[in-house]
C-alpha cells in the first residue's frame, strides 16, 4: 500500500478530482453574484436608491463592476440592461437571486454526487487491494494475523477512509474558494469588517485543531480496542467448546465486560473532549456576528456604511461559518483518517507479503518432473533451535517418496517447504533449474497440491468444495447483457477491479479430461467412491431434494420408482412397512399438523411452534371448530408430560422421546395447570396458542397417549382440505403440498420416494425399507441421480456439518481432481483407522504411478511401498532409495449393491 494516503488518492483519481474542482471553479461567480444581490434590493429596488434622481424606471440586468475607494475607485460596464420600475426591478432582483439559489443548489448537488460516486470507487478498489493482500499473505503471517481483526479491516475501518476520499481534495477547494469568496465580498464592501471576521477566523483554525488532537489520540485508542474485542469474540466462537467443557462461561463474560468497559470510558472522553470543541467554536462563530452589529451598525450610525451593505455584510458572514466549520472538521477527519489509514498499511505491511509472481508465459507453467534438489536446507524453530540444519537431498520425480517422523517436526516442515507453504527457510529448492520459491503462485497452485492435518472447506456444497481448485481463471464468458457488462466492466477498470464475471464458465473441464459438467460429476463420484465416501454420498443424496422443473425427467422416474416400490412393499408383505399419504386418509405415523397441511412447509411461518401463531392455519381451524378440541388436547399433554417428566432432570432421554415441551418450560406449563386446577378456566390468548402447538407434535402410533379416535382423525381429514382452500386462497406460498402423482420439491427424496412414513410399530422398519429403497435404486438406474444430488450437501462453516473422516474425504478428492504434478500428504489420513489408511495409502500410490507423491508417515512400517524413504537425524536429511517396492494393491471398489445395502442397514 501507499504510505501517503494523499498520494494513493490522487494516483487513482486525479482525472476525476480535476474535474470536479473545474466544476467548482465554475461555480464561484454565481456564488459572488448571490452574495451582492441581497444588497441591491434592499438599496436600488426598496430603498429606491436606483430612483432617487426623479426617474421612473431604473436599469436591470444592468452588468458592471465597480471596486471599492480604497482600491482607487471606478467601475467597468458590460451589459446596459432593462428598463423597469421599481416593483419590476423588485420582482426582477428577487427572480435573479431565486435563479442564483436554484443554481448553486445544482452545483452543489452535482459536486455531492460526484464526490460520492468517487469515494465508494475508490472504497471498492481500496477493498479489493487490499483483498488482493490478503490473498498474498505469506504462511507464517497467516499465522499471527487474526482472520476477523483482517476483515475488520477490510469491512469496517476503511468506511471512513472511503467517505473520505471524495472530500479528500475537493472539499477544502469547494468549501475554501467559498469562504475566501463570502471573505473578500464583505471586505469590498467595509475592509474593517473583513478584517474582524479574519481575525476571528485564524483564531478558530489556529485553536479548534489544537484542542482535537487528543480527539485523535483517543480515536486511534478506540479504533485499537474495537478491533480487539471484535478479535476476541472471534477467538471464543471459535473456542466455544472448550468454554463448554470447563464452564469458562463466567470468565469470558467478565473479560469481554471489562474490554467494554474499557470502550466505555474511552468514547466517555471523547464525547467530553468533542462537544467541548464543538461548543468553543459555536461561540467564536457567533462572536464575529456581535462584532458586525456593534461596529457594523456604528459605521451606519455614521454614514460610512449603508443599510444595504449591512444587511449584505451579515448575509454574506452567514456563509462563512458552514464552511469554516466544515473546513475545520475537514482537518479533523483528515488527521483522524490518516491514522486509520496508517493503521491499515502497517496491519498489510510488505514483509508481511510474499511476493507477486505470475506465469509470464506458456513455457514457465511447465510439468514439475525431474531432477529435485536440496541444497543446504536450515529450519529453525520458534526458541532458535535448528530443526534441520545442512540438510540436502536429490532425486528424479515423478516418485513416490516416505517423508519418515522421528517424532519431531521436521518430516512435516520438510512437506511444507516442498509444497510451498513455508518459506522461512534459508538453502535452496530446485527442479532441474528452477527454483521451488521463485515458481509463479499459478504454477504452484495448477501443479501442487497440499492436503494437512486440518482440512479448510468453505461454505457451500460438497461440489463447489471439491471443484475449488478447477477454477483457476475463466474458460468463457457468459451469457449477459452488452450494456450491463460494458457497465460492469467499466467500473472495474476504473477501480482497479478484476473484469471477469463470477458467472463466467470458470471450470476447465479439459485439465480433469471431462467434456461437461455431467461428465465432471461421474470423476468426482468416482473418486468420492474409490476414498470410501461413496455410501455416505448416496445417503446424503437420498436426504437431499430435487427441483422438478430443472430434472422434469429424473421427477417422472422418481414418480414411477415411488409406485413401484409401493407394489414392491404389497407383493412381498411388507405393506405394514409403510403407511402412505392418502388424501382421504389419516396418517396415524404422521403428526397432527403434517396430516392438516397434508404437505411441507418451505417458510419458517408454518414450521413447528410457528404453524400455532399463524393467523391463516387459526383461521381454517376455527372454520372447522378443531381449535377448542386441539387446545383441550393440548391441556391433556401438558398435564400427562409434566407427571412424567416430574423430578426428571434436564437432558433425560424422555425429553427427546416426548418432544412436546422442553425442560425450560415446564415451570410455564405448570403455571397454567396450577391456574387450570384453582378453576381459572379463562386462558390468555397467549396461553391458548402454546397449548395448541403441543397436538401439532404428536404422532399417536409414536407416543400412544390414547388421544386421537376415529371421530377425530376423521375431522381432521375433513379440516385438510379447508386448510388447503384458505391457504392457496391467501396466496401463502408457505407450504408445498402433497400430490400422488408428482414430486415434492420441498420433501427430501427418500420421502418422495416412499410418499409416506415408516411405521413405528414394526420392530427393524427402517432397515427394511432402506433395504427395498436401494433395490428400487438399482432397478430404475437411480444411483448416479442419487448421488448427484448428495454432491450438492451443504458442508456448513468450515465444513462443521461434516464429519472428521467426511472433511478430509473432501479435502484429498478436492487434490486429487485438479490432478497436480506433487501431492503432498502431511497428516491427511490421521482421521481414518489403520486399515482404511493402508487402503487410501495404497490407492494413492496407485493413482500416483505417473506423479510424484510425497507423504509424511510417523514410522516406517509403510515405508518400503515408497520409491524413495526421506528421514531425519540430528538435523540433518537422509535419503535412500527403496530397492524394490512393493507391488501396489488396486484400491478396493465394492458393487454399488453391497455398498448401498451395506452402509444403509
Amino acid at each position: 500500500m501507499e504510505k501517503s494516503l494523499f498520494r494513493y488518492i490522487w494516483t487513482h483519481s486525479k482525472r476525476d478530482q480535476l474535474i470536479v474542482c473545474a466544476v467548482v471553479l465554475a461555480s464561484l461567480p454565481f456564488y459572488f453574484m448571490s452574495l451582492d444581490l441581497p444588497r441591491q434590493i434592499v438599496n436600488q429596488a426598496i430603498q429606491g436608491e436606483a430612483f432617487r434622481d426623479g426617474n421612473a424606471t431604473a436599469p436591470f440586468l444592468n452588468l458592471d463592476f465597480a471596486w471599492p475607494d480604497w482600491l482607487g475607485g471606478g467601475s467597468f460596464e458590460i451589459f446596459e440592461g432593462f428598463q423597469v420600475g421599481r416593483v419590476g426591478l423588485l420582482f426582477g432582483l428577487s427572480s435573479v437571486f431565486l435563479l442564483f439559489v436554484v443554481i448553486n443548489g445544482g452545483f452543489k448537488y452535482w459536486i455531492n454526487v460526484s464526490k460520492g460516486i468517487l469515494g465508494e470507487r475508490m472504497l471498492r478498489r481500496m477493498r479489493f487491494d487490499l483483498f488482493s493482500m490478503v490473498l498474498r499473505f505469506t504462511p507464517e503471517a497467516l499465522r499471527t494475523v487474526k482472520s476477523s481483526e483482517t476483515a475488520t479491516i477490510i469491512k469496517d475501518e476503511v468506511e471512513p477512509i472511503g467517505g473520505f476520499i471524495g472530500d479528500a481534495f475537493i472539499t477544502p477547494i469547494f468549501l475554501g474558494m467559498q469562504a475566501i469568496t463570502a471573505l473578500a465580498f464583505i471586505m469590498l464592501q467595509n475592509i474593517w469588517l473583513g478584517m474582524i471576521a479574519l481575525a476571528v477566523i485564524a483564531v478558530q483554525f489556529t485553536i479548534i485543531p489544537r484542542l482535537r488532537r487528543e480527539l485523535l489520540r483517543l480515536g486511534k485508542q478506540r479504533q485499537l480496542a474495537s478491533r480487539q474485542l471484535a478479535g476476541r469474540i472471534a477467538e471464543v466462537l471459535d473456542g466455544i467448546e472448550v468454554v463448554h467443557v470447563h464452564n469458562a462461561h463466567s470468565w469470558e463474560r467478565a473479560e469481554i465486560g471489562q474490554r467494554l468497559f474499557t470502550l466505555f470510558t474511552i468514547r466517555l472522553k471523547i464525547y467530553n473532549r468533542k462537544f467541548f470543541v464543538k461548543s468553543l467554536n459555536n461561540f467564536l462563530a457567533q462572536l464575529t456576528p456581535f462584532f458586525f452589529y456593534a461596529i457594523g451598525g456604528y459605521f451606519a450610525l455614521r454614514g460610512t456604511l449603508d443599510i444595504g451593505q449591512l444587511v449584505a455584510v451579515i448575509g454574506a458572514y452567514r456563509e462563512l461559518p458552514p464552511p469554516l466549520k466544515e473546513l475545520i472538521d475537514w482537518d479533523q477527519q483528515r488527521l483522524d483518517v490518516q491514522v486509520k489509514y496508517d493503521q491499515v498499511t502497517q496491519h498489510f505491511a510488505e514483509e508481511r507479503l510474499g511476493p507477486l509472481l505470475e506465469a509470464r508465459d506458456a513455457e514457465e507453467d511447465q510439468p514439475l518432473t525431474g531432477s529435485l534438489v536440496g541444497e543446504d536446507i536450515r529450519v529453525a524453530g520458534p526458541h532458535g533451535d535448528m530443526i534441520i540444519e545442512g540438510g540436502g537431498f536429490q532425486f528424479e520425480l515423478p516418485a513416490s517418496v516416505a517423508l519418515i517422523s522421528n517424532g519431531g517436526a521436521a518430516a512435516s516442515i520438510m512437506a511444507r517447504i516442498l509444497a510451498r507453504r513455508m518459506q522461512e527457510f534459508s538453502g535452496q529448492v530446485r527442479i532441474n533449474e528452477r527454483d521451488l520459491i521463485q515458481l509463479p503462485a499459478s504454477v504452484v497452485g495448477r501443479r501442487i497440491a497440499y492436503a494437512g492435518v486440518d482440512p479448510i472447506l468453505f461454505p457451500g456444497s460438497i461440489r463447489e468444495n471439491l471443484i475449488y481448485g478447477l477454477r483457476s481463471k475463466p474458460i468463457s464468458r457468459s451469457a449477459e447483457d452488452k450494456r450491463e457488462m460494458d457497465r460492469r466492466i467499466a467500473e472495474a477498470i476504473r477501480t482497479g477491479n478484476p473484469i471477469e464475471s463470477i458467472a463466467d464458465q470458470w471450470i476447465d473441464y479439459e485439465r480433469v479430461g471431462a467434456e461437461n459438467e455431467g461428465e465432471l460429476d461421474r470423476i468426482l463420484l468416482d473418486l468420492l467412491n474409490r476414498v470410501g465416501m461413496g455410501d455416505t454420498i448416496y445417503l446424503f443424496g437420498l436426504a437431499g431434494r430435487i427441483d422438478p422443473e430443472r430434472h422434469p425427467a429424473l421427477a417422472e422416474r422418481l414418480v414411477e420408482a415411488r409406485q413401484r416400490l409401493r407394489e414392491t412393499f404389497q407383493s412381498n408383505g411388507m405393506s405394514d412397512l409403510v403407511e402412505p399419504f392418502d388424501p382421504g386418509r389419516y396418517n396415524t405415523q404422521a403428526t397432527i399438523a403434517e396430516n392438516l397441511l397434508f404437505g411441507v412447509p418451505v417458510s419458517d411461518e408454518f414450521r413447528g411452534r410457528n404453524l400455532a401463531e399463524n393467523a391463516q392455519f387459526r383461521s381454517a381451524m376455527d372454520r372447522a371448530g378443531l381449535t377448542d378440541d386441539l387446545v383441550r388436547m393440548g391441556l391433556q399433554i401438558a398435564e400427562t408430560m409434566a407427571e412424567i417428566f416430574e423430578g426428571l432432570p434436564p437432558g433425560h432421554s424422555l425429553f427427546e422421546q416426548f418432544s412436546f415441551i422442553g425442560a425450560d418450560e415446564l415451570t410455564e406449563f405448570g403455571a397454567m395447570l396450577r391456574r387450570q386446577a384453582r378453576g381459572d378456566t379463562n386462558l390468555k390468548r397467549e396461553d391458548r396458542t402454546r397449548l395448541l402447538s403441543l397436538p401439532l407434535a404428536y404422532i399417536e402410533a409414536r407416543h400412544r397417549l390414547g388421544l386421537l379416535d376415529d371421530r377425530m382423525m376423521s375431522r381432521i381429514v375433513e379440516a385438510r382440505g379447508l386448510v388447503r382452500e384458505i391457504l392457496e386462497k391467501t396466496d401463502a406460498a408457505g407450504v408445498e403440498f402433497y400430490d400422488p402423482d408428482r414430486v415434492c420439491a420441498a420433501a427430501p427424496l427418500r420421502d418422495n420416494l416412499l410418499f409416506g412414513r415408516i411405521s413405528y410399530q414394526v420392530a427393524n422398519s427402517r432397515v427394511r425399507v432402506a433395504e427395498a429403497i436401494a433395490t428400487i435404486v438399482r432397478e430404475f438406474d437411480l444411483l448416479e441421480d442419487v448421488e448427484r444430488i448428495g454432491l450438492d450437501h451443504q458442508v456448513g462453516t468450515a465444513g462443521r456439518l461434516l464429519s472428521a473422516q467426511e472433511r478430509a474425504s473432501v479435502n484429498l478428492v478436492r487434490c486429487l481432481v485438479k490432478r497436480p504434478d506433487i501431492l503432498v500428504i502431511d497428516g491427511a489420513l490421521a482421521p481414518f483407522d489403520e486399515a482404511r489408511s493402508q487402503q487410501m495409502l495404497q490407492l494413492l500410490l496407485g493413482l500416483f504411478e505417473q506423479q510424484s507423491l510425497f507423504m509424511v508417515l510417523p514410522n516406517d512400517r509403510q515405508a518400503n511401498d515408497f520409491d524413495v524413504q526421506m528421514r531425519f537425524r540430528d538435523g540433518q536429511i537422509i535419503t535412500q532409495k527403496t530397492a524394490e517396492p512393493a507391488p501396489r494393491a488396486s484400491s478396493p471398489e465394492p458393487e454399488a449393491a453391497q455398498r448401498i445395502a451395506g452402509e444403509v442397514a
